[in-house]
């Protein structure tokens, strides 16, 4: 075949054309309207059967912390009483609440019974 019948060949095929897609809002419009999801604290309460490097451990382990942010975290709860540790979904907190529960005994005193106590809370 010679170049000028494929290209008459290509004139005469015939075109599809597809259908218009109906106008979509951009991504940023969406997004604004998406309903984020309540956050809500972990909140680490104070008793005096757990040691320091117990919280620095705990906190390192469950959450990820750096020592340095756990002795902090680990100071607020002696001196405040409590300490949020993660804001996070609910789920999510909920999740970290149930594994410092189940954590354990601090095994350098020999009073302590149990885990440390948390609870969830909406932030404000």
């Amino acid at each position: 075949m010679s170049d000028s019948s494929s290209a008459a060949a290509v004139e005469e095929a015939p075109v599809e054309v597809a259908p218009a897609k109906p106008a979509t809002k951009p991504d940023t419009e969406r997004d604004a309207k998406r309903k984020r999801q309540p956050r809500y604290h972990v909140v680490l309460w104070n008793d005096n059967d757990h040691s320091y490097e117990y919280v620095i451990i705990m906190l390192r382990k469950l959450f990820a912390h750096p020592v340095e942010k756990g002795y902090q975290l680990a100071r607020e709860v002696d001196k405040r009483g409590k300490a949020i540790v993660l804001t996070t979904t609910r789920e999510h907190a909920e999740l970290k609440r149930d594994q410092i529960h189940a954590f354990g005994a601090d095994r350098l005193i020999a009073r302590c019974k149990g885990s440390m106590t948390a609870s969830i809370e909406p932030e404000r």
